[in-house]
């Protein structure tokens, strides 16, 4: 059974950074399209980052050269690189694979 469980949200003043992780469990990283979606309070999803087993990424216009995605393959994890925050970055993210997501982390930008 595939599980994903996300970890590194916070509170963090805008301009700031944070790195966000999420660990899988049973199935290889590298071997499947993983993506961070993000959810604002009263919005829906909102698509952020997604990285193929290619290596090739793709990232939203909001956080495009803010917001980086990676995964370590050996660790069998995938992060999120954010910085230059900004209150509107706030959310509740998730990684998700295929139709498995984990449980999310609150990111919290205020000053």
């Amino acid at each position: 059974e595939v599980q994903l469980v996300e970890s590194g949200g916070g509170l963090v003043q805008p301009g700031g950074s944070l790195r966000l992780s999420c660990a899988v469990s049973g199935f290889p990283v590298g071997y499947s399209a993983m993506r961070w979606v993000r959810q604002a309070p009263g919005k829906e999803d909102e698509w952020v980052s997604s990285i193929y087993s290619s290596g090739v990424t793709r990232s939203a216009d909001a956080v495009k050269g803010r917001f980086t995605i990676s995964r370590d393959n050996a660790k069998n994890v995938l992060y999120l690189q954010m910085n230059s925050l900004k209150p509107e970055d706030t959310a509740v993210y998730y990684c998700e694979m295929s139709d498995k997501r984990g449980q999310g982390t609150q990111v919290t930008v205020s000053s």
